[in-house]
């Protein structure tokens, strides 16, 4: 593939990472099935192949071989860890266990709480300001070439709906400005029983009355 196609996105990550997030922990060894230590938890950057018990390390000798673990049914792995073989700039850790973690998958929330200022830029989990992801495989998302761009796409459209909708109410409030100038006034309600009242026949004074001054 030419400069910018999909192999260079995958060169931007160790070959290991994606298939590492895509395993599945914590299952039973098939291999040592009849041992207390068959849980699944390590696996073998240099193999890749698959998890891997504690047993199966024995055939891993001078491997580079990391430990994942669980916190609330999703795999984390130590800080300590993990940032000896790869930048986790940008992703949020937590410590659990009185031990730093990044977790290795998103984790979306439905709905963000009240108050939050920043969310994971791939599933929007709420995070802390200085994070833009909140697992390594938001980060791998989320800084590939084609998710910027549907992002800026997205903003673009947004963009214009909004420009869009303030050129509509501004034209509306300007027509409604011109019809202020022209009310309406209703004709005045005339009374024509009142207007049509016949006056009073005029009483005049006794003749008796004006003779006795």
């Amino acid at each position: 593939m030419g400069a910018g196609g999909p192999d260079d996105e995958d060169n931007r990550w160790p070959p290991w990472l994606k298939p590492l997030l895509k395993e599945s922990f914590f299952v039973q060894c098939k291999l040592h099935a009849d041992s207390h230590k068959s849980e699944c938890n390590m696996y073998c950057l240099d193999c890749m192949n698959g998890a891997l018990c504690s047993l199966c390390l024995a055939y891993h000798k001078d491997h580079h071989a990391i430990q994942i673990r669980r916190s609330s049914y999703h795999d984390v792995i130590r800080v300590s860890e993990i940032q000896k073989v790869l930048d986790i700039t940008g992703v949020q850790t937590y410590v659990i266990n009185s031990a730093r973690v990044v977790f290795l998958n998103e984790r979306p929330q439905p709905r963000p709480g009240k108050g939050v200022t920043n969310t994971c830029e791939v599933c929007e989990r709420s995070l802390l300001d200085s994070f833009r992801f909140c697992s390594l495989g938001c980060k791998i998302v989320g800084t590939s070439k084609t998710f910027q761009k549907r992002k800026k796409h997205s903003a673009a459209l947004a963009s214009d709906s909004e420009e869009s909708h303030s050129s509509s109410s501004h034209h509306g409030q300007g027509k409604r400005k011109f019809q202020s100038f022209t009310p309406q006034t209703p004709p005045p309600t005339i009374n024509y029983r009142t207007a049509r009242r016949r006056k009073g026949i005029p009483h005049r004074a006794p003749m008796g009355v004006i003779m006795g001054y």
